[in-house]
């Protein structure tokens, strides 16, 4: 999807499982209201994380009917080079942010496995790993500069469809901001698993310990699903 026209569906660039799932979400009012809001932000010269092929590639790299986890972030980092679409995750070559440092912590504490050398979650969105912001766009060198604009409810509408056309699904809500999508996802169909969020600074408050990727495993495999490989290739 061009960051100029989001809700055209001539130039929507979305996987097609997702684009047939989410068909009726392009003509909404908060959608055309987003349109209007990244067609001015470009007119004043702003320059928007990441670039518009990249901003729908948590579901480019996982189909709907290939979601096996959800892990949801908030919204791009605004560094220069470091948003790829894909929430926690860098692309090759740039270092981990804080948050991501603080995951392949737990990682190892919990299943053994030693940090990788590089930031890119590709793997895990290959494997079913939806690696999903609730905002899909930032100005560069602004946090939150494009909440309240219209993503939220986009990004609600997904995990909605996630909830009521998948099962047994594995949800990782990580802070307050992540729970509040808690209230979309019946508890009897999928597993909810919350902690406080990797950054620096709740990580020593409970994500530390919370064994969220072997619990992920488990549920996944106890209903007979392939589990996810968290090491990194």
């Amino acid at each position: 999807m061009p960051t100029e026209s989001p809700a055209s569906d001539s130039n929507i660039r979305l996987e097609a499982s997702w684009k047939a799932v989410l068909a009726d979400q392009f003509a909404t009012p908060h959608m055309l209201a987003l349109k209007t809001f990244l067609q001015a932000q470009k007119a004043a010269g702003k320059e928007i994380y990441p670039r518009g092929s990249l901003i729908f590639n948590a579901m480019d790299s996982t189909p709907f009917d290939r979601v096996k986890v959800v892990i949801l972030g908030q919204d791009p980092y605004h560094g220069p080079g470091q948003a790829h679409g894909l929430s926690f995750s860098v692309p090759m070559g740039v270092a981990p942010p804080p948050s991501l440092v603080n995951m392949f912590r737990e990682i190892q504490q919990d299943l053994g496995i030693e940090p990788p050398n590089h930031g890119c979650l590709e793997s895990w969105a290959a494997q079913g790993v939806l690696l999903l912001n609730s905002v899909l766009t930032v100005e560069r060198g602004q946090a939150a500069s494009h909440k309240g604009q219209g993503w939220e409810t986009f990004t609600d509408a997904i995990i909605g469809a996630l909830d009521r056309g998948r099962e047994n699904l594995v949800f990782m809500l990580w802070g307050s901001y992540a729970q509040k999508k808690g209230k979309y996802i019946n508890r009897d169909r999928h597993l909810v698993l919350t902690s406080p969020h990797p950054s620096p600074l709740s990580a020593h408050r409970g994500f530390f310990g919370n064994g969220h990727f072997s619990k992920t495993n488990a549920y996944l495999q106890q209903h007979g699903v392939e589990p996810i490989s968290w090491a990194l290739p």
